[in-house]
């Protein structure tokens, strides 16, 4: 099993733009550059179907020269193509009224009609840039498209959805096949965006990689290549104190989802973990894991006496602590104790009525804050797309924030992000933002950074669910942790 190989750097539309520019500039013409992404995307069409019947919907702009380009090589290749166009041909500019120019067919004008005896479909409607709602007859050619079930292949993104957010503005194209060029775009990434697009090929056209030095890309696809030289494989040198004393806050009333954290923490290579509880919740954490101690407390105070014990250097606080006074005090604590620190589910909650207190507490501690959508909305008062807000928080908190989805985006202090990509969706269970938070908390502990830590055992959870399969349980990502772990040693070269 391999999880799906993309270059990293993710660009906005005004980023890829300045590649397009930087590649011209360098001596790679606009015109050679239309040619070789048509050309990619008509290859990628033949690997797959057999010549039919096709129509390719072309827009005003790049995105529809570069279906007039396809269209040509379609015909030359013997496939039987129709084109329709959004506009007038005589509006076209650049390299889209040149590459229209050698299309030898008739253009018919755009319409729900011309989908009629397709039997596939390319949509070169609207590019990544799209700054409008798609309605009126563009909107209609779309609901039409969708609702036929047609195979089809959107040229660079599936029109209707931008390239910066994944988000649909009006109608948006239901793609089977996606053609993107250089590098993904985060709205390839981002729901719904991911799933409209379908397959996703990015095809290379000429655009030398160099031209990233100057763009300098914030945002990244979470693969290893990201944080595998931080990552704290076993020395032979190494012994149990060597590799970090994780210490856990377990609930009282609700042992199971610190339980998890534990054993997740353990699995990715913590060398000690401790579990902090009342003294009646004990024998929960110890009876089936014999590897795990265990220390009694009952209030704040006792808590920090126990952080007096230098070794303990991560803290994980959230999974089944409840929210009350008490949890809130327990984050103030660890995070008095100036431990790398992970806070989760309840931890985060707890400060939902006075998030600065929070923010204030953390700053300067190396913190990983793991909230889903809901606590994320308690915790932060902020607008925009997932990315957006995702780093938005980070600056907020001053901390490392990986806002949980199927769309997961991790966010840095300094404006870093990634987008987890390898999630399947069995990862929709109970208990698995716990096994999440037991993996960074485990990195941590281990003495990887933050910003690393997060995206690791983010990607370590997706690797070990998509190892496991169908019937995925929150213990079953525990117990795969090992075979993603032999994963990534494949994927690294370790």
């Amino acid at each position: 099993m391999r999880t799906k190989a993309y270059p990293p750097e993710l660009l906005t539309v005004g980023e890829m733009h300045a590649a397009d520019r930087a590649a011209i500039k360098a001596g790679v013409s606009g015109e050679r550059l239309m040619e070789a992404a048509g050309a990619a995307v008509a290859i990628e069409i033949c690997q797959r179907w057999a010549s039919r019947n096709t129509v390719v919907l072309c827009g005003p702009g790049n995105n529809g020269g570069d279906g007039f380009v396809v269209a040509r090589l379609l015909a030359d290749a013997g496939w039987d193509v129709r084109v329709a166009l959004l506009g007038e041909a005589a509006m076209l500019k650049g390299e889209a009224r040149i590459n229209a120019d050698r299309w030898k067919g008739p253009v018919e004008p755009l319409s729900p009609d011309v989908l009629d005896g397709a039997e596939l479909v390319v949509d070169a409607i609207f590019g990544a840039g799209l700054a409008r709602i798609v309605d009126g007859l563009a909107g209609q050619v779309v609901r039409r498209l969708n609702d036929s079930g047609m195979p089809c292949v959107a040229i660079d993104i599936p029109s209707g959805i931008h390239g910066d957010t994944g988000l649909a503005l009006g109608e948006a194209v239901e793609a089977d096949l996606t053609v993107t060029f250089f590098r993904l775009k985060p709205g390839h990434l981002l729901l719904p965006g991911r799933t409209r697009a379908g397959e996703t090929v990015v095809a290379q056209i000429g655009i030398p990689d160099g031209v990233l030095d100057e763009i300098v890309p914030q945002t990244r696809v979470n693969v290893p290549v990201l944080w595998d030289g931080a990552f704290p494989w076993p020395r032979l040198e190494d012994h149990k104190y060597t590799r970090g004393h994780l210490l856990v806050v377990g609930g009282v009333a609700m042992s199971g989802a610190a339980r998890l954290a534990v054993r997740a923490a353990r699995r990715v290579g913590a060398g000690l973990v401790t579990v902090a509880s009342g003294q009646e919740a004990l024998p929960r954490y110890s009876a089936d894991a014999p590897g795990v101690l265990t220390v009694p407390f009952a209030t704040a105070d006792e808590f920090s006496e126990i952080l007096k014990d230098e070794r303990k250097n991560a803290v994980l606080v959230g999974p089944g602590a409840g929210v009350n006074r008490t949890t809130h005090d327990l984050v103030l604590a660890a995070a008095a104790a100036r431990r790398a620190l992970i806070l989760d589910a309840d931890a985060l909650t707890a400060f939902s009525d006075d998030p600065d207190r929070l923010f204030r507490a953390i700053e300067g501690v190396p913190a990983v804050l793991t909230p889903h959508q809901g606590e994320f909305s308690r915790l932060f008062r902020l607008s925009g797309d997932k990315l957006v807000r995702a780093r938005d928080a980070a600056r907020t908190a001053r901390a490392v924030v990986l806002l949980k989805g199927a769309d997961t985006v991790i966010a840095a202090p300094d404006g870093r992000a990634a987008i987890n990509a390898n999630a399947p969706p069995t990862l929709a269970t109970a208990g698995s933002g716990d096994v999440l938070a037991g993996l960074v908390a485990g990195l941590l502990a281990q003495g990887v950074p933050a910003y690393e830590a997060a995206c690791a055992g983010c990607w370590l959870q997706g690797a070990a669910a998509e190892i496991f399969g169908p019937g995925l349980i929150a213990e079953d990502i525990c117990d795969s942790i090992p075979a993603a772990l032999r994963l990534l040693q494949t994927e690294t070269g370790f």
